[in-house]
């Protein structure tokens, strides 16, 4: 999600199939610990703590903006994906690939956790937590999807924690909300990360809330970036369309 325009050859769609590759085995990354954790934690009877379950995805998607994202932005996240176009950083052409492309990930890590544990813990779903109204967990969603993507978008349009410290802020950004509202919707942030372990389950009752609040978080914070910077950035560019400076994107000269 980090670093300024694209060259042409970098944008030929001949190269597409890299970019869509880094966001399929991101988000299974991705999915695969975020759900993971509540699945082996139902396995182990309690093995994992509500803290470790909540900073894995964090850690998890810090490592992957390091290692993979400059090849295509390490989105992840449909409601991010979103943001940048809406931002005018990303192109609405690509959004669609880039949406099954997650879509595509996040199913693969729950086929992944049924075929290892079966649907013990749920396969790791979110759902609101005790007591909580399927509207207040909706509220909570748009808040935490809102201070994510305020957070992805700022480090993105050329602020001060842009580059590796993006990383830390995304990730760190990412364990802090879940420590302190995952008891009440499971800190989600994420529709893939909510609609995979529904999908293989059967059980879509409370898919809306975590497809509704995220993308609804998303956009107020496309609007709280145009308020509190202006127009989209070069930097905010690069950043979600990967750095086509990096090594591994240049293609070979014949």
């Amino acid at each position: 999600m980090l670093y300024a325009c694209a060259t042409p050859d970098f944008m030929e769609p001949a190269y597409e199939w890299r970019r869509l590759f880094s966001e399929c085995w991101g988000t299974f990354l991705l999915v695969v610990v975020a759900a993971g954790a509540g699945v082996v934690e139902a396995q182990s009877g309690g093995a994992i703590t509500l803290n470790a379950k909540v900073v894995a995805p964090g850690l998890m998607v810090m490592a992957v903006i390091y290692f993979m994202g400059t090849v295509g932005g390490a989105h992840l996240n449909p409601a991010v994906t979103l943001a940048f176009a809406a931002r005018r950083n990303f192109p609405w052409s690509r959004v669609p690939g880039y949406i099954a492309a997650q879509i595509a990930g996040g199913v693969a890590a729950a086929l992944f956790l049924r075929a290892m544990f079966g649907t013990i813990g749920l396969l790791g779903a979110t759902a609101p937590g005790p007591g909580i109204s399927g509207l207040q967990a909706l509220i909570m969603e748009v808040l935490l999807t809102a201070g994510l993507v305020s957070t992805i978008l700022g480090t993105a349009s050329g602020a001060r924690n842009i580059g590796a410290n993006g990383a830390l802020a995304v990730g760190g950004y990412i364990a802090l909300a879940g420590l302190w509202a995952a008891p009440v919707s499971g800190a989600s942030m994420n529709p893939v990360r909510s609609f995979a372990p529904d999908l293989l389950r059967g059980d879509m009752t409370t898919t809306w809330i975590y497809v509704a609040g995220p993308v609804l978080g998303a956009l107020i914070a496309v609007g709280f970036e145009w308020i509190l910077k202006g127009s989209a950035t070069a930097a905010g560019t690069l950043a979600a369309q990967g750095d086509p400076n990096d090594p591994g994107n240049k293609p070979r000269q014949p």
